[in-house]
């Protein structure tokens, strides 16, 4: 069929365009499957990382399959989803790997083993099928939804157990890998064992991660990325990766950094939860920018900036100075321990201008516990006054509690009172600051995958198959009685605030989805 032959040029148009695909031949094949389309997962560092230890182990090989952009072409044409480096069906492989990044990211999980001929189900599958695995940054807070759907969760840093994975699989009967895994940590059998919530943490010499694969046809278009340091060390409480996660901070030197850039990346990104808080980020900045590289850097910490940091990231092409200030008032910032003040914030502003920056992008979130209309004001009040220094682009997400973090178990704010606060915040920034914000809808459905269980899955399987509407989301978890889990707290020698009412036996109140 016409469409067939056209799904496997575009993606053999795509392939072309790449530098440093790996291929090998070996008995056991992994297909190393993405839940989201091709450019947003070849801008994955955990997924490119796995790729490249799955090759680099003796007897394995990778290849990539991706969410297409395309679903109904391939219904239409029934072309069975396939692998990109040799388009072979990927239902012929020995492990479907799947890297899951958020909790939205569960259907196209669904449509990729549908599209694959496979049950969604595992229950419904057997040693006919290949072994269905998970892992990736969803581990890291609730991966209990997956449970319903994979043979094996693979929880946290997997540069390491990806090793022990393909040498028990490659050597054992499923049953008896089933078991065998089930008691190793690190690793959970749905229904056999292994332990919940353990995140993996993989040895320094793993460190750190980077691309393999540059491919214009990606978010961040032909940037070579790489982690100066991995963890964090701050205590945000709304935060999973923070410095009772693995350890918190692990930095890589600059050295290691540079000599693993190879010479042809001419736009490098310096990734990670924390990269300003790097001892030694200003001294590796200015080296790349010295090369004549253009250089981009994640997660901008306010109180770390100084001119000439911001000076290199200018030299190095960046045009915006993006910051989080995660928090609408100072009142919401010190609730959740995010050590930034205004003065640190209107300095960042002031910073770019003098570098010759064209605008400031901050990233905040609503809908904290105790948030009142007055903390709304102060951020309109706020970013009237740095549009004032610089132009200001406003990202505004609904706030949504993650497990394993201090503010676990704290509810959302409800539908009604986020899409008030936000359009309280458009209103009153109108002509003064674009404001962006992400859907209310969307987070609360986030926000129930994330904060229950297995019955969540299963909730987003029925919605899913019900189109995906957010009417089918709501029903879905009515009919599968999914609650929030209860409160919890993680222990990282602080005491910690209650900052929402706890009642015993009791879940935090669930809000209308109406």
């Amino acid at each position: 069929m016409e469409g067939r032959y056209e799904l496997i040029e575009h993606v053999c148009s795509l392939l072309a365009d790449e530098v440093g695909t790996l291929r090998k031949e070996a008995p056991y094949r992994v297909a190393l499957c993405y839940p989201s389309p091709y450019h947003v997962g070849m801008s994955s560092l955990g997924y490119q990382a796995i790729y490249r230890e799955v090759h680099a182990h003796a007897g394995a090989t990778a290849e990539r399959v991706f969410l297409p952009d395309d679903v109904e072409t391939y219904k239409r044409t029934r072309t069975p989803l396939f692998t990109w480096e040799s388009q072979a069906p990927v239902s012929g492989f020995e492990m479907l790997a799947f890297s899951v990044a958020y909790e939205l990211e569960l259907t196209g999980l669904f449509t990729m083993l549908e599209l694959s001929g496979l049950p969604v189900l595992a229950s419904e599958r057997d040693a006919r099928h290949p072994l269905v695995v998970a892992g990736g940054p969803l581990t890291f807070s609730n991966p209990d939804p997956l449970e319903p759907f994979v043979d094996v969760l693979v929880q946290g840093e997997a540069e390491d157990l990806i090793h022990v994975l393909l040498e028990a699989a490659a050597s054992m009967e499923r049953e008896a890998l089933l078991e065998h895994l089930a008691k190793v940590p690190g690793f959970r059998v749905p229904g056999r064992g292994g332990a919940r919530y353990h995140v993996a943490k993989a040895t320094d010499a793993r460190l750190p991660a980077r691309t393999q694969i540059i491919t214009p046809h990606t978010e961040l278009r032909s940037m070579f990325l790489i982690e100066p340091e991995r963890g964090c060390s701050r205590g945000c409480h709304y935060c999973v990766m923070r410095r009772t996660t693995n350890g918190g901070m692990r930095t890589v030197p600059p050295e290691r950094v540079l000599s693993l850039i190879p010479d042809y990346a001419k736009r490098v990104g310096l990734v990670g939860a924390a990269v300003t808080d790097h001892p030694r980020i200003v001294e590796l900045l200015r080296t790349l920018v010295d090369s004549g590289r253009e250089v981009g850097v994640s997660s901008l910490r306010a109180d770390r900036l100084t001119q000439e940091l911001v000076d290199q990231l200018r030299r190095g092409g960046a045009t915006n100075l993006t910051v989080a200030a995660d928090g609408a008032s100072q009142k919401m910032r010190d609730l959740v321990d995010r050590k930034h003040s205004e003065e640190q914030i209107v300095r960042a502003a002031q910073f770019a201008r003098t570098a010759g920056m064209k605008q400031l992008k901050v990233y905040n979130v609503v809908g904290l516990p105790h948030e009142e209309d007055a903390d709304i004001d102060e951020l309109i009040r706020f970013t009237t006054e740095l549009s004032r220094i610089l132009p200001v682009a406003l990202g505004v997400a609904p706030f949504v509690a993650k497990r394993n973090t201090p503010l676990d178990g704290a509810p959302f704010a409800g539908l009604r009172e986020v899409e008030n606060k936000l359009e309280r915040l458009r209103k009153g920034l109108r002509g003064r600051a674009e404001v962006r914000p992400t859907s209310a809808r969307w987070a609360w459905v986030e926000y129930m995958l994330a904060q229950c269980g297995p019955e969540a899955g299963l909730a987003a399987m029925d919605a899913w198959r019900a189109g995906g509407s957010f009417a089918a989301w709501k029903r879905a978890f009515q009919e599968r009685g999914c609650e929030p889990y209860l409160a919890r707290r993680v222990e990282d020698g602080r005491r910690q605030p209650t900052v929402w009412p706890i009642v015993p036996g009791r879940p935090p109140p669930q809000p209308s989805a109406a």
